[in-house]
């Protein structure tokens, strides 16, 4: 049979007022501040960039793009997210009206990486060329309207590459995040 405790046990962490006393380090306290103001910037500073567009949806993400002769106005988001939808505008002015059709070239880029889903309308003609396909599509007034839904595939930088019948190209890029 155990013999019971004669003597009380003691307790070794320091009291003050029957409280426990756990000290401080001042100077650490300070750092740790310090490391949490930089932290709540951080955040902020993110915080700031995606309210603005900068990781997509938003005013930063928006870009525009004119061909030289201005025949093609081109509106894109330039920061996607990947498996997300998003809509290319393409705007074509009087000139690139001829004999009630608009021909356009559209890169490959635009068909693989950036995953174009739809074309609205409908072109009367495809042709599968090499580095993309030429669409035509019927146009009776400008300015007419293009619209290409995407649907990026994987993330990344990808440039795209756009041109009128017999234009120079339009070249853009955009960032697909994960």
């Amino acid at each position: 049979m155990p013999k019971p405790f004669t003597s009380p046990v003691e307790d070794s962490v320091p009291k003050v007022d029957e409280k426990i006393a756990v000290g401080e380090n001042l100077e650490f306290q300070r750092k740790w501040w310090r490391f949490e103001r930089v932290i709540w910037s951080v955040f902020l500073v993110i915080l700031v960039c995606d309210v603005l567009g900068l990781f997509g949806r938003g005013w930063l993400s928006k870009a525009k793009l004119v061909s030289d002769d201005g025949e093609l106005t081109l509106n894109y988001e330039r920061m996607e997210r990947s498996d997300t939808p998003s809509i290319m505008t393409l705007h074509f002015s009087e000139q690139a009206i001829h004999d009630g059709r608009v021909k356009i070239f559209v890169g490959r880029t635009i068909l693989g990486p950036l995953g174009a889903q739809r074309i609205s309308p409908q072109p009367v003609v495809s042709a599968i060329g090499e580095g993309g396909i030429t669409y035509t599509f019927a146009a009776t007034e400008a300015p007419a309207v293009v619209q290409i839904a995407l649907k990026p595939s994987f993330p990344g930088p990808h440039k795209f590459t756009m041109r009128m019948e017999d234009g120079r190209p339009v070249e853009g890029s955009v960032f697909v995040f994960p």
